[in-house]
């Protein structure tokens, strides 16, 4: 009888242990089937989003087509607004200037002496510049302001402006009377109320909207006593060309990438067909691409991107801004991130409730979990598990988060950098003349990676013989300082 028993027992141990031994291969088998599932969603994604020098080429060859047919007419993605300042800075200008960047639900206000371009450098965040007595404050608009009417933002923001003045000169007649005012819409105003950002757009034409707008700012600097004068609402990425401007005759492009995105460039005069026929026509003219609009059939569209921008606040436009700027990067992550933790299992049988939140993602914790080169991607396991719950992720769980970031980081990298070929092509400069590029924003400036990107993509477009005679520098003076220029570069 104990002899059975033992036989029973061993026989029964033994079936213990093949079944544990078949439970754990098939979970072996079924955690490498959903990791070849996930590879094959990332290869699948990769492949789609690449950009080969000839697209790339493709790329700038059709932005330079619709920026020809946007100066000769409507029949174009890009507007190509002509900026109606009526000069840019030549280095020359010397004194003190204040300008207001204006950001959707901030401002910022800057001061900073100008001692020309041949002045004593200061250094201010880690540069060399020709400027002086620089301060900057950025102020955020209450809600009851963002909702009022135009008059009594800018009253407030005057008010602003007067107390800025007075605790950083003698009284509110301090320096220089002309007063830069750039403006940013941002993505977040576009989504808030269209009917806002068209009348921003259009205050930057130098139309009636624009005129009234601007005499609005006028009478609130005369109402509050604030001795300034504002003679153009300029679209900020013409403020940071201008700051270009100021440093080199050979700044001929500007561009900034930050949430959002924009380029312009100096145009020759007769190219410029939108002009009013009662104003004087400068040599040149600063042309306001709004680039964000740009599409071409050679762009890498995934199935990302189209999801991205049919559930976005005004599909079908802004293609080029959703696959190039910051408020876009760290989404189409998100999405792919979502599509494996449901179809692969990625980060285990459960989807994460908080990677499903739209936007929860932002640029800059996608290039913190982009540039993190610790050995076991700790910094991607405290971004996934601050951002989305996500506690139980696997070393090679992470490293497929970096490489998501890396194929999404590297085609709107090299896609800017297209655009910027494109530009100097349509000037016929690529051959020739030195042409310098500023750009400002928070992407390039904070997203070494990015940045590194995009600089490389130029230099296998133009190659070793051409790669030298585009040089793309960091804007001047840092956020805000682009109306200073524009203040300093008015008669």
């Amino acid at each position: 009888m104990k002899k059975d028993v033992v036989v029973l027992a061993a026989v029964t141990t033994v079936s213990t242990i093949v079944a544990v031994v078949l439970l754990v291969r098939q979970w072996k088998r079924r955690s490498e089937q959903r990791w070849r599932y996930a590879q094959r969603i990332l290869q699948k994604f990769a492949r789609e989003c690449a950009t080969p020098v000839p697209k790339l080429w493709q790329i700038a060859d059709d932005l330079v087509a619709q920026m020809q047919a946007g100066l000769t007419s409507t029949q174009s993605t890009l507007q190509m607004l002509p900026s109606f300042l009526p000069s840019l800075p030549n280095g020359d200008e010397k004194g003190l200037f204040y300008g207001i960047n204006l950001r959707g639900t901030n401002f910022i206000i800057v001061q900073a002496r100008l001692g020309g371009r041949n002045a004593p450098m200061s250094r201010i965040g880690g540069r060399s510049e020709p400027i002086s007595d620089l301060y900057r404050q950025e102020i955020p608009i209450p809600p009851n302001i963002i909702e009022a009417s135009s008059q009594e933002l800018f009253d407030w923001i005057t008010v602003e402006l007067g107390k800025f003045i007075s605790m950083h000169s003698e009284g509110l007649q301090g320096g220089e009377k002309n007063l830069g005012f750039t403006v940013s819409p941002t993505i977040a105003e576009v989504a808030a109320s269209k009917e806002t950002t068209i009348t921003w757009k259009d205050s930057l034409l130098g139309d009636a909207a624009g005129n009234k707008l601007l005499n609005e700012i006028n009478v609130a600097m005369e109402k509050h006593s604030v001795d300034k004068r504002v003679f153009a609402l300029v679209d900020d990425t013409i403020g940071v060309l201008a700051g270009g401007r100021y440093y080199s005759k050979e700044s001929v492009a500007a561009v900034t990438l930050g949430m959002g995105t924009n380029a312009a460039y100096i145009e020759s005069a007769q190219s410029v067909i939108k002009w009013p026929d009662q104003t004087p026509k400068p040599e040149e003219i600063a042309i306001n691409t709004q680039w964000g609009n740009f599409r071409s059939s050679h762009l890498p569209i995934t199935e990302f991107d189209t999801s991205l921008d049919a559930e976005s606040s005004y599909p079908g436009s802004q293609i080029f801004e959703k696959l190039i700027s910051g408020t876009y990067l760290g989404e189409t992550v998100r999405r792919v991130l979502l599509k494996m933790a449901q179809e692969s299992a990625l980060f285990g049988d459960t989807v994460p409730p908080k990677l499903a939140i739209p936007y929860s993602l932002r640029s800059p914790d996608m290039a913190a979990m982009h540039q993190d080169t610790s050995e076991d991607y700790e910094i991607i396991d405290e971004k996934l598990a601050e951002i989305f719950e996500i506690t139980n992720s696997t070393t090679m769980a992470r490293e497929l988060v970096a490489e998501i970031c890396d194929v999404v980081a590297e085609r709107g990298a090299r896609l800017v950098g297209a655009g910027i070929v494109g530009i100097v092509k349509k000037l016929d400069r690529l051959s020739n003349r030195i042409s310098i590029i500023t750009v400002e924003g928070g992407v390039y400036e904070h997203y070494r990676v990015f940045r590194n990107y995009l600089h490389s993509s130029v230099w296998e477009m133009l190659g070793d013989e051409l790669c030298d005679n585009v040089i793309i520098e960091h804007s001047h003076g840092g956020s805000g300082a682009s109306s200073i220029y524009i203040a300093a570069s008015q008669p």
